[in-house]
């Protein structure tokens, strides 16, 4: 340690593409206790271009723990070490002088590696394009108090909808599943009134482009809300399955009134 820096080896994934082969490679960092840990990335890269060396390539945007693009695998854990945060919210604080630091990015099928720490995870997107949204007529603007919603269905509501996108429950998952984000937005529309008319449906669609997409099946080992920043709960998962039994029986119904 010096003048309250320390010193850190970082073993960093480096990849081309998603077409060539990757590897960990060797770096040495002397950073301030208070650095963040993309501050501390930052500082990597400044050194390494500044003797005309490639950085290291990863992704950011809010580092205010909202957006969700920063993730990253730190020593085998998706954010790091500490629970309920963002790898933006990580400060090199949690780790000790001489300390070897085990970098990688997000790991499964459907996050294919765009190049060294970035991954592609459009496959969110895709999974809400099919029906994260409520596309009924819902006229004009009604008053806050038209339609009544209980507190504890609203506060459920409201903490599904708290999921950041990161994908940090799919790379905690063994199976690489995203049950925990798909059933987070399922629910954010299944607790409310307004998300009534297309619930069934909704989670018909979203399931199966999930699905399509490659993610892996849950297998209930509670890894996905251990890792996730915002503690989204495996009661949405739960509550998700219902659904999807539900609107089968319902399709199947209506088949064979037909």
């Amino acid at each position: 340690m010096s003048d309250g820096r320390i010193n850190l080896k970082l073993k960093i994934w480096k990849q081309s593409g998603p077409n060539f082969p990757g590897s960990f490679a060797d770096f040495e960092v002397q950073v301030s206790p208070d650095a963040s840990f993309l501050e501390m990335l930052d500082e990597l890269n400044n050194d390494l271009e500044s003797k005309g060396l490639e950085p290291v390539a990863f992704e950011s945007d809010c580092r205010e723990g909202i957006c969700g693009t920063c993730g990253l695998v730190i020593n085998g854990q998706p954010h790091g070490p500490i629970p309920k945060i963002a790898t933006c919210q990580l400060h090199m604080r949690n780790f000790k002088d001489e300390d070897t630091i085990w970098v990688e990015p997000f790991r499964a099928k459907a996050f294919p590696v765009v190049k060294d720490l970035i991954v592609k995870r459009s496959a969110f997107d895709k999974i809400m394009y099919a029906g994260g949204f409520v596309s009924v007529n819902t006229g004009g603007v009604p008053d806050a108090n038209a339609i009544l919603i209980p507190k504890e269905k609203a506060a459920e509501s409201f903490d599904a909808a708290a999921c950041i996108g990161c994908g940090a429950c799919v790379a905690a998952c063994k199976n690489a599943s995203a049950m925990l984000f798909v059933s987070a937005k399922v629910s954010q529309f299944a607790l409310l009134p307004q998300g009534q008319p297309e619930r069934y449906e909704r989670v018909q669609k979203m399931v199966k482009v999930m699905d399509d997409l490659g993610f892996g099946s849950c297998t209930n080992t509670y890894a996905c809300e251990a890792e996730c920043p915002k503690g989204i709960s495996v009661r949405n998962i739960a509550r998700m399955n219902r659904d999807y039994f539900v609107a089968k029986v319902k399709s199947a119904n209506l088949e064979v009134e037909v």
